[in-house]
């Protein structure tokens, strides 16, 4: 499918999964303050994963904020505190997307050299079936998902200010990416919202 612009009341996904883009959630200026105060404030680490065996260290730079640890590709995240700015955004994402979180996986990619690869976001540690909500602050990036049967793809341009919500068997059949793009110059900060469970 082609990128597009969807209407934020209608579903992304054609199936099997419901995915809403609700565009900007804020003026430019508040989001530009938002990723300025993120990027100085917040303890920002490389990412480590073990795949295959071995333990891998990303380009890509991650924070991990809520009231739970968080166990994922081998390695466990102690849980930092809420940031006055992460309380602010959390708030605003609960309103739009009518539920509650606990806690936030925060990304750093400097570039459109760092990206993330085809997976789910379906450990036993998140909330089966719950919203997963995406702010995007920084750069424009492009974010696909595709159909883990019939390969299926559909893409959106993810705009900085901008919330996405995944709900209910999306992580279960779907896969979504955030591909690298040689023409991104700029940082993004991307955050997701989540329902953890003990």
């Amino acid at each position: 499918m082609d990128l597009f612009m969807p209407d934020p009341e209608s579903n992304l996904l054609p199936y099997d999964g419901v995915v809403s883009y609700h565009g900007p959630m804020m003026f430019t200026g508040a989001a530009a303050n938002y990723y300025e105060a993120l990027s100085s404030g917040v303890p920002w680490k490389n990412d480590e994963v073990v795949i295959f065996g071995k333990r891998i260290v990303t380009a890509r730079e991650v924070a991990w904020v809520g009231d739970l640890p968080y166990s994922y590709s081998g390695t466990i995240k102690q849980a930092l505190p809420w940031t006055k700015e992460l309380r602010a955004l959390k708030a605003m994402v609960e309103e739009r997307c009518e539920t509650t979180f606990n806690s936030c996986l925060l990304n750093l990619y400097h570039d459109g050299n760092e990206g993330m690869g085809w997976h789910s976001d379906d450990e036993k540690s998140i909330e089966r079936h719950s919203c997963i909500a995406s702010v995007s602050l920084g750069a424009e990036r492009k974010f696909s998902f595709k159909h883990k049967r019939s390969g299926e793809t559909v893409s959106v341009l993810l705009e900085t200010g901008s919330l996405l919500a995944m709900r209910g068997e999306t992580q279960t059949h779907w896969l979504h990416s955030l591909p690298k793009s040689k023409r991104v110059k700029v940082p993004r900060i991307n955050l997701t919202f989540r329902r953890m469970v003990g």
